[in-house]
């Protein structure tokens, strides 16, 4: 017998309040994972329109009890069901009787091993196991008669779901464990051995490999026929049999599937002597010789040469800007002239500023005189090549800064659906960022990146054999030895990160993770691979995916990445509990999403050639789901200027291939944006996104690579410059006078903040909450005053230090520990000797729940204040209002900043203030 219908697995608090809010019955209830206790149960009960959580936990004998206030005994009991069966009794502690089960919805089969290409087989899985990831029982209500022997083997089943390589039989194998074995048992105690009902599951457990091998040994055939000696024109013909036509009706029996698995054996082990064997004889017959190749040493490492840019100064002249980044000079010369006009060393340069509404245009501020600064504006013929050109000096400022470490580096993140097709020889474009879209100018294409981050899909390599390649292909076009950092592989999925060498030390904290979510969870042909690792004291995590495939499967690939965040375990353990996207300064996440375009094919197709790309866009189910705050909540992707990149024909990229005639019928796979790269970042942290696009010249696989390019800022490993003295050292205090925060919950529970940062010893803890109110159905405002908030101590006092620190907090519940939503602060804005006010969003498990707003301040020593300005800071934007004077002093403005939007999770507000869930945001845009 399956799981209880009750039991809903690892369901979010919001899921399951959702669900019994929907029920709308009061002894309406659901039983879930805990999210703050492994192996624990919560207990939810709708009671006068609150729901009330209970925490079942285990003791060390197994048993399983509802958590009480102490003094009072708890009621223990062997399993779930049991537990529920009493407590659908009155007077047993609970507000209300467990009266109404909210049933678990049951998931149709997912046949998704891979149906966009054809390759994978069909899969059916109608039984699943209940315990998921992370859950130490097999649940469910014990089958009468049951024998300890198929208990046993359960557990063993269930070990294996996480750990066998073919777990893909899970599902198969679990159906025979609940409803066959039995039927086998008798049969061997009276004497049948054959376990018909075993060989029935194995048979259909097999049926796509029939199919995989039909293919296999017709491709082998032939190519064995190839090397055959020449048949006499008396000698008979041999039967051909191609796999479609092996027999009428081909009895899928695992005799016939042993007879073929032994055939492909045969022909593996004797086609390489046959082949070799053929090749001799072709040599000594024409008396060739085989000449010997030598790989080609990789190119020496050349300084990066004298790069000219065309531009304008001011409206008519023109002018050439030559930029030498080894000698760490800017020289402007008039067009036509030999010689330069004026030489700028990259030490007086103070400021680049860049248009926003005019994408070729910048501004250099420099030094001239003692006293007195310059500035000039050019113009670039294109964006690109005011991209180039902003890229080229920041390489300057790095190259000649006298930091010991860095401020600033360059990320490069690649994702390719490979199609299980080997790569070509040569993936320059993909991993010099050229094709079409934003791409890299030839003046900055091949200046090396600090680190690569490569995810593939449908990769057919080995392992070792990939990242190799990838390290060859590096250098030969960078000249650089990159070093591994991490490789982690789930099946085909797979990501490498690569570093260059004098970054190898700056590593710390490497973390990998995958999780499956293929058929029940359990198939690893779609899931996702992680790695996590600090660069210095900037923490980063890169996730690889490959969701569902088909059009019509939204809904599972929004299922998939709840799961994958859910799951993967990166980064710092002290901050399991928090959402995975604030876990990191920055978190890239990309892959074959697999989201598809809600539009007629036709349609899709003239909007390509028309380049019409932004119709397409309005209608991309990715951009769908993130405008209902479905997925990738406050992510950031870059501008997409290329064309869809699935699904092309093979060996070309001049047509899409979107029929694909299968058994069931035409399926039509609509060209789409399937492969994406994605970022979310802390508050107030630098990360620009200098490329994004796809390589218009590979051409293997049916998906195009694409690529992202990131300049991201980075901290290192801060050094006091002030030694310590004898006597006591100044403290850095940061101080709360207020936190207001609204939740989204049917809830009335007491809650408390928990505040971490890697600037804190250890985690602090706030006192309950002072004032609470649920004047809004399904939303609990709770408010803290400064006595119950407490005084934060950093490790350091230094301003430079605490400029780049942030703080995670999470509200949660004093009954359950568990979260009701997370955030992150950033400490920059927040250093002041008068309190200033925050606003930000609250996150739990991939969903918006809620809001906070305070007041709080950071108070720096006097003697502590003084700090530096980073490499990146010297190139800001700004919107064109008036032309400078030519050669006048500037004082340029500071960055814009963006303007905050409301929560989408918040109900719209009935008028202004008088909706108390939407105080927070009164008057913001």
């Amino acid at each position: 017998m399956a799981a209880a219908s009750w039991y809903h697995r690892d369901i979010s608090r919001v899921v399951a309040e959702e669900l019994l809010a929907k029920a709308g019955r009061d002894g309406c209830f659901l039983v879930r994972d805990s999210e703050s206790v492994s192996g624990a149960y919560a207990l939810c009960l709708l009671f006068q329109r609150h729901v009330h959580t209970y925490r079942i936990l285990p003791d060390d004998e197994g048993l399983l009890s509802v958590q009480t206030i102490q003094g009072i005994q708890a009621k223990c009991f062997r399993n779930l069901p049991d537990l529920i069966g009493a407590y659908q009794q009155p007077n047993n502690g609970l507000v209300t009787p467990l009266l109404y089960p909210v049933h678990r919805a049951r998931q149709a089969a997912d046949e998704d091993s891979d149906g966009e290409d054809g390759r994978g087989g069909r899969h059916v899985a109608s039984t699943v196991l209940a315990g998921g990831a992370g859950a130490g029982t097999w649940l469910g209500a014990p089958v009468a008669g049951r024998t300890h022997i198929s208990q046993q083997l359960h557990q063993r089943l269930q070990e294996q779901v996480h750990s066998s390589p073919a777990s893909d039989f899970m599902g198969f194998m679990a159906e025979y464990l609940n409803h066959h074995l039995q039927l086998d048992l008798e049969a061997l105690r009276h004497g049948h051995p054959q376990l018909r009902h075993l060989s029935t599951a194995l048979v259909t457990a097999c049926r796509a490999l029939h199919r995989r091998i039909d293919f296999t040994l017709a491709g082998l055939e032939t190519l064995a026929r190839v090397f055959d000696p020449p048949v006499s024109p008396r000698s008979p013909a041999r039967e051909q049999v191609s796999p479609g036509h092996r027999s009428p009706q081909p009895p899928a029996d695992l005799e016939l599937l042993l007879n073929k698995i032994s055939t492909v054996n045969h022909l593996l082990s004797s086609l390489e002597k046959k082949v070799l064997k053929s090749l001799q004889e072709t040599v000594s017959r024409h008396n060739l010789a085989l000449p010997s190749v030598a790989a080609a040493p990789p190119p020496a490492a050349k300084p990066l040469a004298v790069q000219s840019f065309e531009v304008k100064v001011g409206k008519l002249q023109r002018a050439a800007l030559m930029v030498d980044v080894e000698s760490g000079t800017v020289a402007i010369s008039k067009r036509g002239s030999g010689s330069p006009e004026e030489t700028i060393p990259q030490d007086k340069i103070l400021q680049l500023i860049k248009y926003q509404s005019m994408q070729s245009k910048v501004r250099l501020v420099y030094d001239r005189e003692p006293q007195r600064s310059l500035s000039k504006d050019f113009i670039f013929p294109s964006a690109r090549k005011r991209e180039a050109f902003c890229q080229l000096l920041q390489l300057m400022k790095i190259q000649h800064s006298n930091l010991d470490e860095p401020d600033l580096i360059s990320v490069y993140v690649g994702t390719w659906n490979m199609g299980s097709t080997p790569p070509p020889r040569s993936l320059a474009s993909w991993l010099t960022s050229r094709g079409l879209g934003r791409t890299q100018d030839e003046t900055t294409a091949c200046i090396p990146h600090d680190i690569y981050v490569i995810g593939t899909q449908e990769n057919s390599l080995g392992d070792r054999e990939w990242v190799e390649f990838l390290r060859a292909s590096l250098k030969t076009l960078m000249a650089i030895d990159y070093r591994v950092v991490a490789l982690q592989c789930l099946w085909s999925i797979k990501i490498v990160v690569l570093v260059k060498p004098e970054h190898e030390r700056r590593i710390s904290h490497v973390h990998t993770s995958s999780v499956k979510t293929g058929i029940a969870n359990t198939l690893g042909n779609k899931g996702a691979v992680g790695v996590s690792f600090l660069f210095n004291g900037t923490s980063f995590g890169f996730v690889n995916c490959h969701l569902a495939s088909g059009s019509e499967k939204t809904h599972r690939r929004n299922q998939n990445y709840s799961d994958i965040l859910r799951s993967l375990v990166l980064g710092d353990k002290r901050l399991g509990a928090f959402d995975l996207t604030l876990r990191f300064t920055h978190l890239f996440w990309f892959g074959d999403l697999n989201y598809r375009l809600d539009m007629d094919v036709q349609d899709i197709l003239a909007h390509i050639t028309k380049k019409e790309f932004e119709a397409l866009l309005a209608v991309d189910q990715l951009n769908l789901e993130r405008e209902k705050n479905k997925v990738f909540l406050r992510f950031s992707e870059g501008d997409i200027s290329f064309p869809p990149t699935y699904r092309y024909e093979r060996g070309s990229r001049d047509s899409y291939m979107w029929q694909k005639f299968k058994p069931t019928g035409m399926r039509i796979n609509v060209p789409s944006w399937c492969d994406r790269i994605l970022w979310k970042s802390h508050p107030e942290t630098h990360v620009v996104c200098n490329s994004y696009g796809c390589t218009d010249n590979i051409v293997t696989s049916d998906h195009s690579p694409v690529f992202a390019t990131f300049e991201v800022g980075v901290t290192s490993q801060f050094v006091p410059k002030k030694a310590p003295g004898s006597g006591p050292e100044p403290l850095a205090c940061i101080e709360w006078e207020s936190i207001e925060v609204i939740v989204k919950t049917a809830s009335r529970s007491k809650c408390y903040i928990e505040f971490h940062s890697y600037c804190l010893e250890e985690a602090q803890r706030s006192g309950e909450n002072t004032s609470q109110s649920c004047d809004v159905p399904g939303f609990l405002k709770l408010g803290w005053s400064a006595k119950h908030l407490p005084v934060l101590n950093p490790i350091l006092p230094d301003l430079e230090y605490l400029g780049d620190q942030h703080l995670l907090l999470s509200i949660k519940g004093v009954e359950s520990c568990e979260s009701y939503g997370e955030c992150c602060i950033a400490m920059r804005s927040m250093i002041s000797s008068m309190a200033q006010q925050f606003e930000t969003f609250l996150f739990h498990r991939g969903e918006e729940t809620g809001s906070m707003r305070g007041w709080m301040k950071v108070r720096v020593p006097k003697d502590r204040r003084s700090t530096r300005e980073r490499l990146y800071e010297w190139i800001s934007f700004e919107e064109e209002d008036a032309e400078p004077v030519a050669d006048a002093p500037t004082c340029p403005k500071p960055p814009l900043q963006r303007l905050r939007s409301r929560p989408h999770s918040l109900p719209e507000p009935a008028s202004g203030y008088t909706n108390p869930a939407y105080f927070i945001f009164e008057g913001v845009p």
